[in-house]
């Protein structure tokens, strides 16, 4: 089968000069921090821990944090996963007898911010959003005035919710790895059982990925980030339900109002399938990467499918000129991904 590569992701600015620039000079420059979806009752079987880590991932850090404990890495959990190189503050999970040795723990990478019991585990997507500081350094010499005219385009339009290069890997062979899985393949014959697990996961995840990008880039393409089609699918902004579009006008109306928004394919046995033309184009993406519906059984667990919207609204976007660069202000959904933001913001001419 064909193994497709990352596809060139198109610029919802596409006609606007960016700032260029360069991220993540230091850790101090990326500052992201959780916004819970609840905060922890103060009694249970668990203990919710704030943390604030730098030049880690989360999966280090909770590996860091259960073996301190001496308790097996699987007792350990997180809401998100977030970037090594930044400065995080995220909340994590532990089993409550962990509560006392932590008191004591000590980390150069990893502060411990409080601790606090709840009744129940701590699941992935178990929060609302994020909030982000971050600094552009090595900008155009007019940034500031290119970073508000694109600011005001995103405030208006929203920006397209690409999943961000942090998703494929470093190499960015994450999506080729999963295709080759959902191919029937085994790319991770020689790992461990934890690792084959963890990678496996990662990367149909990836070609998942890689799949909705392909799609979303193509409604960009065809200039219809913006349009409501007969057939696609909808998802309520704030239930986050689905349903297919019937009547253009009522959709559209309320699509412009932020009550909806047209979702994309996160392929799989139980994702809702639009109809029409916007059917017949996720069919022609799959059928591009060598990729048939039911390749999406062989790891059903794993690949059960939803939906995802295609546009993602910004409320707030401040600016302020920093020494050497830009700063900037903003909070996003869970699972959106700042440099997606960003990347409209710092592209060449």
């Amino acid at each position: 089968m064909n193994r497709p590569q990352p596809t060139r992701l198109p610029y919802l600015t596409h006609g606007l000069s960016g700032i260029r620039g360069r991220l993540k000079s230091s850790e101090d420059d990326f500052f992201v921090e959780e916004i819970p979806a609840y905060e922890p009752c103060g009694e249970g079987e668990f203990v919710f821990v704030g943390i604030e880590k730098r030049g880690l991932n989360t999966r280090d850090a909770l590996q860091r944090l259960a073996s301190y404990c001496g308790v097996r890495e699987q007792e350990a959990s997180s809401a998100g996963l977030k970037d090594k190189h930044a400065v995080t503050r995220q909340v994590i999970c532990l089993p409550a007898r962990c509560e006392t040795p932590l008191a004591a723990f000590s980390d150069p990478l990893i502060e411990i911010l409080w601790a606090k019991r709840h009744r129940n585990k701590l699941k992935t997507g178990h929060l609302r959003g994020n909030r982000f500081a971050i600094v552009v350094r090595e900008v155009s010499h007019d940034a500031l005035v290119r970073a508000r005219v694109i600011r005001d385009v995103l405030l208006k339009q929203g920006f397209p919710n690409y999943f961000g290069e942090q998703r494929f890997g470093t190499a960015g062979d994450n999506a080729s790895d999963g295709f080759a899985l959902l191919a029937g393949g085994n790319p991770f014959r020689k790992m461990s059982f934890s690792q084959k697990k963890f990678l496996t996961k990662m990367a149909l995840s990836a070609a998942q990925s890689e799949l909705f990008n392909r799609c979303l880039s193509e409604r960009l393409r065809r200039q219809l980030f913006l349009q409501v089609q007969l057939g696609d699918v909808m998802q309520v902004t704030r239930t986050g339900g689905q349903f297919v579009v019937e009547d253009v006008a009522a959709e559209q109306a309320r699509f412009e109002a932020g009550e909806t928004a047209v979702s994309g394919p996160l392929f799989g046995p139980k994702m809702m399938r639009p109809g029409g033309e916007p059917g017949l184009r996720e069919e022609t993406v799959l059928l591009e990467a060598g990729v048939s519906e039911p390749d999406f059984l062989r790891h059903k667990k794993l690949t059960q499918g939803s939906r995802r919207p295609y546009r993602v609204l910004v409320e707030t976007l401040d600016i302020e000129p920093v020494e050497g660069g830009l700063r900037f202000d903003f909070t996003l959904p869970k699972g959106v991904y700042a440099t997606c933001l960003l990347r409209e913001l710092m592209k060449s001419d």
